[in-house]
């Protein structure tokens, strides 16, 4: 696997971006993991992270593609007063993201069902009961003070603050995003987050007493994630197969 998909590091080739970032939207959206024409990515194309690629105002995942996408300079004061402005939120959440956080070369937001729905408990933590829940012990940062819908600048800087160091965050009362060097990295973190919800609500919804793995066999499991970091890259170039043999527009 190694040799069929090496590990790629972050680079500055913003037609590959694009075509990345467009196909993260529209397997996001197969999943059923979008919001109506809600939700924002986006992926950083100069080296110091500030300009970025972003989603166009209220366009739905399933229709975007490469040359949709928009760049804004994370530093330009004026890109909501542009025709093409981003929406209010993707400008406050990822301007900041981009600003701050040097992991956040990408940044996926999403409201998916059940990570969605684990942000709407009083405590949203995930245990390690399984190896995918397990991926994500002490390695997910938790926003818990919800400040209503993200269209302001104090906002995105808050949960920036919340990320610190990790490259995921349940954002309490919202939804989730997950970072990464690359467009791979940052999809196949949301996509398992998604899974170790899904796995964990389903476990709670039986009502029996959960087995929770012990903090030593946990942090070797969530370490041990890390040695398959070219699955990551795998995963989300087999992916893009699949959208090349039914739905090649993204590229476009």
């Amino acid at each position: 696997m190694n040799e069929m998909y090496p590990v790629a590091r972050p680079a500055l080739d913003e037609a590959a971006l694009r075509i990345d970032l467009a196909a993260a939207f529209r397997l996001a959206e197969r999943a059923g993991w979008h919001e109506a024409v809600a939700n924002h990515f986006s992926a950083a194309i100069s080296a110091d992270g500030r300009k970025f690629l972003i989603n166009p105002r209220w366009r739905h995942f399933s229709r975007i593609r490469a040359s949709d996408l928009l760049v804004v300079d994370a530093d330009d004061p004026t890109t909501m007063q542009r025709a093409d402005a981003p929406d209010p939120s993707a400008w406050s959440i990822h301007s900041a993201l981009h600003r701050a956080l040097p992991q956040a070369r990408v940044a996926l937001h999403l409201h998916p069902p059940y990570a969605t729905a684990l942000a709407t408990l009083a405590d949203p933590r995930i245990p390690p009961i399984d190896q995918v829940t397990a991926r994500f012990y002490n390695r997910l940062a938790y926003d818990l003070d919800f400040g209503g819908i993200a269209d302001h600048e104090d906002e995105g800087i808050r949960t920036a603050q919340a990320i610190g160091t990790s490259k995921a965050v349940i954002m309490g009362n919202h939804g989730v995003t997950t970072l990464g060097d690359t467009v791979a990295e940052a999809f196949d973190a949301l996509y398992h987050l998604e899974r170790a919800a899904r796995t964990y609500v389903l476990a709670l919804s039986t009502g029996r007493p959960l087995r929770i793995l012990d903090p030593e066999r946990a942090e070797e499991t969530a370490a041990g994630w890390e040695a398959y970091r070219a699955a990551e890259h795998a995963h989300f170039e087999e992916m893009k197969q699949v959208l090349d043999r039914e739905a090649s527009d993204y590229r476009a």
